[in-house]
């Protein structure tokens, strides 16, 4: 059956690859972005790789002085539902700047909240991060582990996820997937669409294809003390297209529980890869030299976290099924045919 979704960040790395699963799976899109982390023309290939037209709205969700228009325009679109994907995500810099990504991240968050409420879609599937879970459990972490966000990035997050809950226990017609993502790579195969970050990639994949490329000289490892295999941080990395199809799955789960409420669910492999094997497998794939130093630990980063994916595959009959190469070498095609991202 045909829905019509809203993608807030529709246009970001995550919500292109989000919007293109949801068109493919016949469903109408509404772009929402103000392009402050991302460029037009990824809208402009969704449209290229799917065949089907995306409508978008140009505009600041954390504007509260926006949201007479965002209501207005989720009303003319007619929506369902929401998959909320805008926001600010370098943790680094949530370190640094910690008011501005409360500020942002949540205003956003309620904005949107106000304009589904408003045109009766209470259905949403949030964009939340394996980050809530801080340093507090051993992996693999399901979604029953502690949380305690160490940084502001995840606590922004982890501050979401509440509102929502409370949200769905106060309303019991929303019905809420907050989908903890670990770490997104890769992209899409065509090399149409992937990650495109302004400035310096604050994430690592990017910053390793970006050296490949030619574009910066050398990687910094920040950290090789920690207590793992190799002395470098271990993470799950899945494929964003593996992620993008999650997105799917849950809004179909959405559409078919007749209970109402705010679920939390892991998306991730099921399993950690150490930086330095993430550098050994883009250099397999690109067949090019990755320099690298070693740097200080950087601060809010935590030694080792990969997922518990148990529930996905339960509950949305979903799981990754994209290998590391298979991340390598799709990251790789979209780097070297777009070596300035979008810009080029």
């Amino acid at each position: 059956m045909t829905e019509k979704f809203v993608v807030t960040g529709g246009a970001g790395y995550i919500g292109s690859h989000v919007c293109v699963e949801l068109a493919s799976a016949g469903h109408d899109v509404l772009v929402i972005d103000d392009f402050s982390n991302s460029h037009p023309e990824a809208v402009r290939r969704i449209q290229e790789i799917t065949g089907v037209d995306i409508s978008l709205l140009e505009v600041d969700l954390a504007n509260p002085a926006n949201l007479p228009k965002v209501i207005e325009s989720v009303g003319a679109f007619d929506a369902t539902g929401a998959v909320h994907l805008a926001g600010l995500k370098a943790v680094g810099e949530s370190v640094e700047q910690p008011a501005r990504y409360y500020d942002v991240n949540i205003n956003a968050a309620l904005t949107l909240l106000r304009a589904l409420e408003n045109a009766g879609a209470k259905k949403l599937v949030f964009s939340s991060s394996a980050t809530v879970y801080g340093d507090l459990n051993e992996s693999p972490v399901n979604e029953t582990g502690a949380t305690g966000a160490a940084n502001p990035y995840g606590r922004s997050k982890l501050f979401i996820e509440e509102i929502l809950k409370d949200i769905a226990t106060a309303d019991k017609d929303w019905r809420i997937a907050n989908l903890r993502y670990f770490n997104p790579v890769g992209a899409h195969s065509s090399g149409r669409i992937g990650e495109d970050p302004n400035g310096v990639p604050n994430n690592l994949f990017p910053f390793i294809a970006q050296v490949a490329v030619g574009k910066r000289d050398k990687l910094r490892i920040f950290g090789d003390d920690y207590p793992t295999r190799d002395g470098t941080g271990v993470r799950d990395y899945i494929h964003v297209v593996d992620l993008a199809r999650g997105h799917v799955a849950a809004l179909d789960y959405l559409a078919e529980t007749k209970q109402g409420g705010a679920i939390d669910i892991n998306l991730g492999t099921g399993g950690g890869v150490s930086v330095k094997e993430a550098v050994a497998a883009f250099k397999r794939a690109s067949n090019r030299d990755i320099p690298f130093e070693i740097a200080p630990r950087r601060e809010g980063d935590i030694a080792e976290i990969y997922a518990d994916t148990s529930l996905a595959k339960d509950l949305l009959n979903w799981r990754a099924t994209k290998t590391l190469d298979d991340m390598c070498a799709d990251h790789w095609h979209w780097q070297r045919n777009n070596p300035n991202g979008f810009k080029s």
